[in-house]
């Protein structure tokens, strides 16, 4: 019976870490955005999708965009804590706002942008 109960409990803690290394990328807009504002998510998608590709095959990892004029993503931005454009990263209890930084770098240096997420990203993922 002991041996039973010592499985179960190294099984849900295999599986609390498995769910806690899962990083969601979130990109919250509007639907009116500017040039800039666009870059953040193009840019944030495109790095994402480059230094992470295998990540996103495995499930650790997703980009998702998030149309704030939408009803259905309301739920989505209070849970998020969210009242505006944000770029988030957000793995298990722990959130980071990237927003200042993407809208710094996103047109003017992608290559900081990149180096921003990946800095945040990659302790997630460890």
């Amino acid at each position: 019976m002991k041996k039973t109960i010592s499985l179960i409990v190294l099984l849900i803690s295999i599986l609390s870490l498995q769910a806690a290394t899962k990083v969601e990328v979130y990109y919250f807009h509007y639907i009116h955005r500017c040039v800039t504002c666009q870059a953040v998510e193009t840019e944030s998608q495109k790095i994402i999708s480059t230094l992470y590709a295998k990540e996103i095959k495995e499930g650790k990892i997703q980009f998702i965009a998030v149309n704030l004029d939408e009803k259905n993503s309301k739920n989505l931005a209070d849970k998020c804590k969210v009242e505006g454009q944000a770029l988030l990263v957000i793995s298990g209890n722990k959130r980071i706002d990237l927003t200042d930084k993407g809208f710094m770098y996103a047109r003017s240096n992608p290559d900081k942008l990149k180096a921003e997420l990946k800095k945040t990203i990659d302790p997630l993922l460890n």
